[in-house]
């Protein structure tokens, strides 16, 4: 068996990255908390979290705080399986080298 097979390739960009360990740690973040924390566009977190919510690796809530749309996301517990399988996946290659 490979050392990179359990390298998830959803996880690939930066972005994407970021935004799994922020909500591994959180138990939700909103659209601009990860914006703020990532240093993203709009457009490119937007294109980010729907990859994420298409692989099923996170949930989109949206609402309203007073009169404001607010839109958060969280895990789902496939993405934090996989994104922890990923993690030790990496953690292989690493101290493999």
């Amino acid at each position: 068996m490979s050392i990179i097979n359990n390298i998830n390739k959803v996880f690939d960009h930066r972005i994407r990255l970021g935004i799994m360990s922020v909500l591994m740690v959180n138990e939700y973040a909103d659209f601009n908390l990860l914006k703020e924390l990532l240093g993203a566009t709009d457009g490119n977190l937007a294109s980010h979290t729907k990859a994420l919510e298409k692989a099923e690796y996170i949930v989109v809530e949206k609402q309203f705080i007073g009169r404001k749309p607010n839109t958060r996301y969280a895990t789902t517990k496939l993405g934090k399986a996989e994104f922890k399988k990923h993690i030790t996946a990496l953690e292989k290659l690493i101290k493999k080298q």
